[in-house]
């Protein structure tokens, strides 16, 4: 009669169960990190577009007529990708008649809040003002505004790369 060999099989099978178990609770574990550092990556980028945001709508949505080339110079920093291309085209048509009407635009941001977020895309809801004098009114008129900027890193800082008035 053969000798049956369990204590071995157990040996097995536990060692099997042991190895699933660690197998497991490492998945499980990495998992947890990986949601942990795309939520930590998620804040830093709210922090640091939020941070930007101000000044690049005010850089974008301003201009005087007495320097207008240097208004939009100082917005050309702040945009990017197909929307730096869409800021181009806009001011230079814009430069004409911001010239013959005298038009000093003065933007200011009153509120912001995000919209939607990643590591790698912030969208904003801004709620800006864009103080006008020009030769077609008398002292000073304002627009109230919503615009939605995206905003994505590029080399260190974060730029506009899309914008949308609503």
């Amino acid at each position: 009669m053969p000798k049956l060999k369990l204590p071995k099989l157990r040996m097995r099978r536990g060692a099997a169960v042991l190895v699933a178990a660690v197998a497991l609770g490492l998945s499980v574990a990495l998992a947890g990190w990986y949601q942990h550092e795309q939520a930590r990556q998620q804040d830093v980028a709210v922090r640091r577009s939020l941070a930007a945001v101000t000044a690049a709508a005010q850089a974008i949505f301003s201009y005087d007529y007495r320097n207008f080339d240097t208004s939009v110079a100082n917005g050309r920093a702040f945009v990017t990708g197909q929307f730096a291309d869409e800021y181009a085209k806009t001011t230079a048509a814009l430069k004409p008649q911001a010239v013959a009407e005298q038009a000093i635009v003065r933007a200011a941001v009153s509120a912001s809040g995000v919209v939607t977020a990643s590591p790698q895309r912030v969208e904003l809801l801004l709620y800006l003002n864009q103080y006008r004098r020009n030769t077609n009114v008398t002292g000073e008129k304002v627009d109230q505004n919503r615009v939605v900027l995206t905003m994505v890193p590029v080399k260190g800082a974060w730029l506009v790369s899309h914008a949308v008035a609503i």
